[in-house]
């Protein structure tokens, strides 16, 4: 697939997004982990969300060095109520690559880049563009969706060969001497007038270019995955200086991580119940019943009482932290 005039495209992007561009703390420095830490924050997180956070992440790990010199449980505190722990995981990952095969210092070469942990295309196209204005494609869903109604384009853009396709007209299209703006501009488009629904066709600056014929059907995606209902029944169990927490094994999604302890619903049953929980993680649909545990509860492999004054320091998910914040008060009180 080709565009005809394609520089002229993305010059008409880049002017734009010199007047319509908005204003994020990781568009106002080319210092690459910075930038790397954006991504990965950015990653299936809303921009709100990462706009809280950012910065002040960045203070306490302003460089790679700092973070791989930090434990993994102070990385994945640090790192909690932005969700899919595995991100920080393979920041520490990369952070640790970078001082043990360069230094410290944040590699230049795309090959080096590549080659740190859990870095994919779309990373190395924003750390060589973003920090360092080279011209480097990037796809993400927002641009995807440009490129659907840019070439009227039916192949479902979350399929191997949909992707192959933006890939290639992202390589095809980027600019040559300012990747910079232009692939922020790409992004932006996606996020502010080429959404999802009814895009705002008349404001485009690529309206000339773009061959949709109905907007508003595309981009086609492949089937959605079926949200799985699944629910589970903790404990909460504080002998007033000391709360009883499950560490999360080796292999599970939140691996290191603590967790109010799980029991089955027959051991439950005569339980005081204390509250429901629901929320949404990934493709499953989580109800939570919490009960009150009495002293002579049997303590299963994996739990231990954590003293109060340290649960503020250990990283456990955002559910678990809401329902202990909640509650723990009034079992202090008591």
């Amino acid at each position: 697939m080709t565009l005809p005039h394609a520089q002229e495209a993305a010059q008409a992007l880049v002017d734009w997004f010199a007047e319509n561009g908005r204003d994020y703390p990781w568009r106002r420095t080319t210092d690459p982990w910075a930038i790397l830490v954006s991504e990965i924050m950015l990653q299936q997180t809303t921009i709100p969300t990462v706009l809280g956070r950012y910065e002040a992440w960045l203070q306490q790990f302003p460089t790679p060095v700092a973070l791989a010199e930090a434990s993994e449980e102070q990385a994945l505190r640090s790192w909690e109520g932005l969700g899919y722990y595995r991100r920080v995981r393979s920041l520490q990952a990369a952070a640790r690559a970078i001082v043990e095969q360069h230094g410290g210092c944040f590699p230049t070469e795309e090959k080096d880049i590549r080659a740190l942990p859990g870095i994919g295309d779309y990373t190395v196209g924003a750390v060589l563009s973003f920090a360092y204005n080279r011209p480097a494609p990037l796809v993400d869903a927002n641009v995807g969706r440009v490129f659907a109604r840019l070439f009227n384009d039916s192949t479902p853009i979350d399929s191997p060969a949909g992707r192959k396709k933006h890939w290639h007209i992202a390589a095809q299209m980027v600019h040559p001497t300012n990747p910079r703006a232009y692939n922020s501009a790409l992004m932006e488009l996606g996020q502010t007038l080429c959404t999802s629904g009814t895009p705002n066709c008349l404001l485009c600056p690529l309206r000339t270019w773009c061959q949709a014929e109905h907007p508003e059907k595309l981009p086609v995606k492949l089937p959605r995955k079926e949200i799985t209902a699944t629910e589970h029944h903790d404990i909460f169990l504080c002998n007033g200086t000391a709360l009883l927490l499950e560490k999360q094994s080796d292999g599970k999604r939140h691996e290191g991580m603590y967790r109010l302890p799980r029991r089955t619903a027959a051991f439950c049953i005569n339980l005081p119940h204390l509250a429901d929980q629901k929320y949404t993680v990934t493709r499953y649909k989580v109800t939570r019943h919490l009960y009150q545990a009495s002293s002579d509860t049997p303590i299963h492999a994996g739990e231990e009482f954590i003293p109060l004054v340290q649960l503020p320091h250990i990283p456990m998910a955002s559910p678990d932290r809401k329902l202990i914040n909640h509650f723990l008060p009034s079992f202090i009180r008591s």
